[in-house]
């Protein structure tokens, strides 16, 4: 697997299999996982994150239906080429995110404004960056704010 992170936040509402699942999805749809690109096995993956093989093997499953990876006895587990047709989201998921993003930000003493303006900034992190410039200050907020929303307890890292 690439230079990527998959983390798992035990403190979420959102069970484990689907952190995997949608950080793999976004993942894939957006390039940083190409097709063709071997992710770990299922048993490296629930160690390395601390999880049972039960949940990754979940994740996957539900990865494989949505055709985005396809596992093959002896190829391993690959990035799918991905669907012609645009994707939707999944409006329930994005709000379930907006809230522990919301509720985190909160927790960090960040009023609405500051909640708005990290949001755009990583909607936009150009515009971010020449604001930061031009404002002196050190860069955008977003990147500590992020930081602190997953309360990430285990982490994956490059796969060879």
């Amino acid at each position: 697997m690439s230079d990527l992170a998959v983390r798992v936040d035990t403190a979420s509402q959102v069970p484990p299999y689907e952190q995997i699942r949608a950080q793999l999805a976004a993942l894939i749809r957006i390039g940083r996982l190409t097709e063709g690109e071997r992710l770990p096995t299922v048993r490296q993956l629930a160690a390395d994150l601390g999880l049972s093989p039960g949940t990754v093997a979940r994740a996957y499953r539900e990865l494989e239906a949505a055709e985005l990876i396809r596992t093959r006895r002896g190829a391993g587990t690959r990035v799918a080429a991905l669907p012609s047709e645009p994707h939707t989201h999944d409006a329930y998921q994005l709000a379930t995110l907006a809230r522990d993003f919301t509720s985190a930000a909160r927790s960090l003493g960040a009023g609405t404004e500051d909640i708005l303006t990290a949001v755009r900034d990583a909607l936009d992190p150009g515009a971010a960056s020449s604001a930061a410039a031009d404002s002196g200050a050190e860069g955008p907020r977003t990147a500590d704010v992020s930081t602190h929303v997953t309360g990430v307890r285990n982490g994956l890292g490059r796969q060879a």
